[in-house]
């Protein structure tokens, strides 16, 4: 499942900062791939 682009669909209108955040605690997505979706490091 590409969950980049599931991500992508609903950032930001859907899901805040935050909910992408569980996606990397999660291990759905990278800290690299945070970065380049919301625009800034991803931080704990």
């Amino acid at each position: 499942m590409d969950w980049v682009k599931i991500i992508q669909r609903y950032y930001p209108k859907y899901y805040s900062k935050d909910n992408v955040k569980v996606f990397v605690e999660r291990q759905k997505i990278t800290a690299e791939e945070y970065e380049q979706l919301v625009g800034e490091p991803y931080t704990v």
